[in-house]
């Protein structure tokens, strides 16, 4: 079919260049993921707080990181801050970094809508038994705005999954990286491109479905 040849890929493809490159992808989604909703959380506590000094640098973070596209922020931390610091830190360190930094941002917007979901009669109640404000939110507001935000926050995981193939523009060892090398290696890049679309659309088109079966569920339990 218009001059496509797939037979290099194999099971030997796989564990040779695409595996490591999985594993990556897989590992910097997950810390990304962690590691932006506990900055994300803090940064949406700051913007509720209430308090000026707290809530202007948390909305001038959050709405600096949301106008900027991700792939500049990946090249910027990894040109400018080995010229800063005066020693590289390498391409996946760089990537990890970074990826926690910016989606703390959009993690703080879903932590903020669902934190402001919760009735306010909730709050008054914890405050009328003596709750402080940290008691309330970690016994009353987060575990039920967790919940109602779980599935956008693992909507938030699958775009950030795709994403992870941005770090291909500082040279880290991604899933979409795997690919390319294979298509360079074998004189097949074509292919190899469309084999990585491929792979990409199942596993997020998977992991959506999964999404939207736990919405589901979640809307039948309240």
């Amino acid at each position: 079919m218009m001059g496509l040849d797939f037979s290099f890929f194999n099971w030997a493809l796989v564990t040779d260049w695409l595996l490591k490159g999985f594993y990556f992808s897989v590992t910097l989604t997950i810390i990304a993921t962690l590691g932006g909703i506990f900055f994300g959380t803090i940064l949406a506590l700051m913007r509720l707080s209430g308090k000026k000094w707290l809530d202007v640098p948390a909305a001038i973070y959050v709405n600096g990181m949301r106008s900027i596209p991700l792939v500049m922020v990946i090249l910027w931390f990894f040109l400018l801050v080995p010229i800063m610091i005066g020693r590289p830190i390498g391409a996946e360190y760089s990537a990890v970094i970074t990826f926690v930094a910016f989606e703390a941002a959009y993690f703080s917007e879903i932590m903020r809508a669902g934190i402001q979901s919760i009735p306010r009669g909730q709050v008054h109640a914890g405050q009328a038994v003596g709750m402080t404000y940290g008691q309330n939110m970690k016994l009353v507001i987060l575990p039920q705005a967790f919940r109602n935000m779980l599935p956008v926050l693992l909507t938030q995981t699958i775009i950030l999954f795709q994403d992870t193939s941005l770090v291909y523009a500082i040279g880290a060892y991604d899933l979409f990286k795997g690919f390319d090398s294979a298509g360079k290696n074998f004189g097949r890049p074509e292919e190899a491109y469309l084999l990585a679309a491929v792979v990409y659309f199942v596993l997020c088109y998977s992991l959506s479905w999964l999404v939207k079966r736990l919405h589901k569920k979640i809307a039948i339990i309240r």
